[in-house]
Parts: C-alpha cells; structure tokens; sequence
C-alpha cells in the first residue's frame, strides 16, 4: 500500500513548491500557535514551528506521512513576524534595507514511525530602500502576510541584490532537502 502524503500548510506556495516535485499529496490547515519562546533561538522556533505543524497534521492522519514546514525572517538575530501594519512593516523593511539578513525555513516530516527535521538558511541582500517605496509596497497588499514583510517571489523580489543559499527555502519551502527527506520516508 503506498503511503499517504499529507502537507500540513495553508499556503498556497508550500503547495505550489511540493507540486513541483510531483508528488501526490493533499493539503491539511493545522492550527500552530506561532509565538517565539524567550529562551527559544531563532533556529530552535523554526524548527518547533516547523514540528508543531507536522505533528498537528499527523493527529489528524495518523497513518500519513505528513510534512510540516515554517520560515523566518532573521536580522540580528531578531526573528520578524508578519507586520500588522505599515507601522510595523516600515520598521521590519528599514532594519533589512541596504544590507543582509536570513531566512530560516525548516522542514519536518513525520510518520507513525519516524520524525525528521532540516532546517535551511539563506542569506539575502536588500538594496537600499526609500520609505516611498516601503510605502508603496505595502499598498499592494503583498507584505501582509508574509515574515520580514516581503514575498521573494513576488513584486518584493525587486528589492533583492542577491542570495547566498536556496531560493525555493526563501519562498516557503526548499526543493531539494525536501526530496531528500522524503525519500527516507517514501
């Protein structure tokens, strides 16, 4: 019997990203409650996000291989949420503006049997950037819902100089070390 993939993720791009892979699979929304812990590194909260949200999806299909996966934008490392609003969002874009910062993605999967987790971090570089700008961005709705306030594959990736890493881990979830997690499960 072939095993069932469940991806635990609303995301519209985590799914678009585990397509490309061509795997079958179906996608479960888990509740995680996403709130860094004080004594909780940035590398440690990605990855018990990222376990959180497999293990979640693994209550609900307990005979599934689950994948669970969470990015972070880190700068100093401060770990930035989605902003709430312009406010916040003009804050997070100014600290990255004209310089580097991480993005942290972890991948957990999960079965009955076994749990693996990896996480993946690039490092990406903003051009300077005006608050017109930052401003105008925020008008389009794209920074809303997404950590660091910026989407990499969309109208965000203009303010991108360069990465150092995974492109697909910036954008939600990396091709690669996914595969080859899921060959040890599959």
């Amino acid at each position: 019997m072939e095993q069932k993939l469940i991806l635990a993720s609303g995301s519209p791009r985590r799914k678009e990203l585990l397509s490309q892979l061509g795997y079958q699979f179906s996608v479960i929304r888990t509740d995680v409650e996403e709130s860094q812990s004080l004594d909780e590194t940035p590398t440690q909260y990605v990855e018990r996000l990222s376990q959180d949200k497999a293990l979640a999806g693994l209550e609900i299909e307990s005979d599934a291989v689950v994948i669970g996966s969470d990015t972070i934008v880190v700068c100093d490392n401060r770990v930035m949420e989605k902003p709430n609003n312009l406010d916040q969002a003009k804050q997070m874009l100014m600290s990255l503006s004209n310089r580097a910062h991480q993005v942290m993605t972890a991948v957990t999967i999960v079965s009955s049997e076994q749990q693996e987790t990896i996480v993946v971090t690039t490092d990406v570089w903003f051009k300077p950037l005006s608050e017109e700008e930052i401003e105008q961005y925020w008008q389009t709705g794209e920074p809303c819902d997404k950590a660091g306030a910026y989407g990499i594959q969309g109208i965000g990736g203009r303010f991108v100089t360069r990465i150092e890493g995974s492109y697909h881990a910036v954008v939600g979830l990396p091709l690669f070390e996914t595969d080859q997690l899921l060959h040890k499960f599959l």
